[in-house]
């Protein structure tokens, strides 16, 4: 993509030049297919890669779970739950919710 703006945009300049009877060369086709398999590297071009993203890398200690509790509840703690319908008022009317409450019991 970048080459075909490259050849625009050198096209365009090259006709606005004031000298009209100016005729471009042919090359022969074999001439012409290698050197645009060629890429052109430039400083433009490496001045506009991304810097690498770094990836952040915590200790043990420094870590935290994104789970509640965050403590430990137990070797045979288990998980109680209930769960009920509520009412909620919205705009386009009133809907029917469920919700859920959990927490941890000594199993």
């Amino acid at each position: 993509m970048k080459r075909i703006v490259t050849a625009a945009v050198a096209i365009l300049a090259v006709s606005l030049l004031p000298d009209g009877g100016a005729q471009a060369q042919t090359a022969p086709s074999g001439v012409r297919s290698a050197q645009a398999s060629k890429p052109s590297i430039t400083d433009a071009s490496a001045q506009r890669r991304r810097p690498l993203r770094r990836v952040p890398i915590y200790r043990q200690d420094q870590w935290e779970p994104d789970v509640y509790p965050r403590y430990n509840p137990g070797p045979n703690a288990v998980r109680s739950c209930t769960s009920t319908l509520v009412q909620e008022y919205r705009l386009s009317g009133t809907v029917i919710t469920p919700r859920m409450n959990c927490y941890w019991r000594p199993g």
